[in-house]
């Protein structure tokens, strides 16, 4: 009994640094000002799920088109950052992340910052984002 439980901590422990990594991955291509490399933290099928201040998005493609039309170049996105508060195993298989993004730009452009929840789910090739909801 207290090895399978040791198991399970020490799996959600390895769950928990992959999905620090994915989250890492992202603020690194973002501040980059690439976009596609920031999308590849997310689930590439039409169910994936966005919610945002203009209601939600469904699918990688619009997601990332969206994006696209809100942050026309690096300049408008400027260095992104994460602050994880919550890191949260579902399941086995499932993680809710809960955080604040922030935003550095130019003077002229101005900071921007809010909330995040996100949900990611385990796949054969890692761990990617199935649910965002950014405010």
């Amino acid at each position: 009994m207290h090895t399978r439980q040791h198991n399970e901590q020490h799996n959600a422990a390895v769950a928990e640094g992959q999905v620090k990594q994915v989250l890492k991955q992202q603020s690194e291509c973002w501040s980059k000002g690439d976009l596609e490399c920031y999308m590849q933290g997310y689930w590439k099928s039409d169910s994936l799920l966005f919610i945002g201040s203009r209601g939600l998005t469904y699918g990688w493609q619009q997601t990332l088109d969206n994006y696209k039309m809100g942050y026309p170049d690096a300049s408008a996105m400027g260095e992104l950052t994460f602050n994880l508060k919550e890191i949260r195993p579902l399941s086995p298989e499932t993680m809710l992340v809960v955080g604040k993004w922030h935003l550095e730009r130019e003077a002229a452009k101005g900071n921007l910052e809010g909330h995040f929840s996100v949900i990611f789910k385990q796949f054969t090739d890692g761990w990617k984002i199935v649910a965002d909801h950014s405010s």
